[in-house]
């Protein structure tokens, strides 16, 4: 059975239509989505009505797309609905909808196509990583206040620990939380500062359409801060990672040196563990000089490795594209893990000449694993941004995963930064 198009009355009402079928958008074009790419609405996922957007569906008599203009026995259009999928999952289709005049620009979320089918929503998507880390159901508020508690009295000066404690408590952000649970990933924000004006900053938005969604830090943490919030998890927590770049802030290698120092103090007292680097790959050298001091891995974030589009989305201010490609370099060179945060756009990441370009930078850098991860951004708002164009017809995401797979067999996909000498190959799944 196919699934059917939700749709959202004025109120918010959601409901599913006795004839259309779900499509999903991949760019600008309407798709039909198939029943295989399909799964049930993960637990922990939100669901949204988007406001000055029309559901689009499509119509299996009439073999055509259709927008719900206007909905029998009800007053006014059907407003189109979609999914915000919980952490692991990537999407393979967005939402489709026709845009009216002066509608508002969506605010920083991932927009998948959902449906109705068997009595319950199900998303265009699949579980991309089984690690279970930010599972909704492995979160339990009291557990996560009294480890809040316990931490800031062990360390009642630490700044950067009264700065995580704000994350876990009032932003609900999985990382810091599983810091004061004692597990898993660790977030280590540092730098108040960045080098690039990304379309999508989670942290800062000037003269923008939208808000950022967090605060970024306001202070650059002491190595020593850092080296105690960083020690005591690498040493107790399972499958251990502490990573420095984190949505609350800028580009940690702007602090090179105090990161440096950073990992010195940690690796001194510690060898367990991984510590990590999420970064935009702007500092080469600097990348060089922390893996020197003890940096286990670096992953790097990317919209796309053609350079006119990712200069068009992060809008770097003082580095080019080149430098980033020198950081995986540097990064393999002196030893560490190293992952690319790809964020994933249907009609975008699927373009063919996009793979290509991708495909090339695999082969430059070896690098040995694809996060997986969604971009959160108004799909209009994106492709004007970055001044995407097509030329073909998209592979389709699971299709060229499938294809990076086949044409690098050593290559690894998911979603969360490793404990890497504790992870599994997901191709052998």
């Amino acid at each position: 059975m196919a699934a059917k198009l939700v749709y959202a009355d004025s109120r918010g009402q959601i409901y599913d239509h006795p004839e259309l079928q779900l499509a999903g958008r991949c760019g600008s074009g309407f798709y039909r989505i198939p029943e295989s790419e399909l799964m049930p609405l993960p637990p922990g996922s939100d669901l949204f009505v988007l406001p000055g957007r029309l559901a689009v569906g499509y119509d299996p008599r009439r073999r055509r797309f259709q927008t719900l203009s206007e909905i029998k026995g009800q007053p006014g259009p059907g407003l189109a609905v979609a999914a915000f999928m919980a952490p692991a999952h990537t999407m393979s289709y967005l939402a489709a909808y026709q845009t009216v005049p002066r509608a508002p620009v969506l605010p920083l979320f991932a927009y998948t196509a959902v449906g109705w089918k068997a009595g319950g929503f199900w998303v265009a998507g699949w579980r991309s990583d089984p690690d279970p880390r930010q599972d909704l159901v492995n979160f339990d508020c009291q557990q996560i206040e009294a480890g809040v508690r316990s931490r800031l009295a062990s360390q009642p000066d630490n700044r950067l620990l009264r700065h995580l404690s704000h994350c876990a408590l009032t932003y609900g952000c999985p990382a810091a939380k599983n810091l004061f649970l004692e597990r898993w990933e660790a977030p280590l924000p540092t730098s108040p500062s960045c080098n690039a004006r990304c379309l999508g900053c989670l942290s800062q938005q000037k003269r923008s359409p939208f808000p950022a969604p967090m605060k970024r830090i306001r202070f650059m943490p002491r190595p020593e801060e850092i080296a105690e919030v960083a020690v005591p998890h690498l040493e107790q927590a399972e499958n251990a990672v502490a990573s420095f770049g984190q949505g609350c802030e800028g580009e940690p290698l702007l602090q090179g040196s105090t990161l440096q120092e950073a990992i010195r103090l940690i690796r001194r007292q510690v060898a367990r563990g991984v510590l990590n680097l999420n970064t935009n790959g702007s500092r080469s050298e600097t990348v060089a000089h922390l893996v020197a001091a003890g940096l286990d891995s670096l992953r790097v974030s990317l919209n796309s490795a053609r350079p006119t589009y990712y200069s068009a989305y992060y809008r770097p201010q003082d580095y080019h594209f080149t430098e980033v490609v020198a950081a995986l370099k540097a990064a393999k060179a002196g030893g560490a893990r190293v992952s690319l945060n790809y964020l994933i756009f249907p009609g975008v990441s699927d373009d063919p000449a996009e793979v290509s370009a991708l495909e090339e930078l695999i082969a430059q850098t070896r690098i040995d694993l694809i996060q997986l991860r969604n971009l959160n951004i108004d799909p209009d708002y994106y492709l004007t941004g970055i001044g995407f164009q097509a030329e073909q017809k998209p592979l389709g995401i699971r299709r060229m995963v499938v294809r990076l797979q086949r044409n690098f067999p050593h290559l690894r996909f998911g979603y969360f930064n490793p404990a890497w000498s504790n992870t599994t190959d997901h191709n052998e799944k």
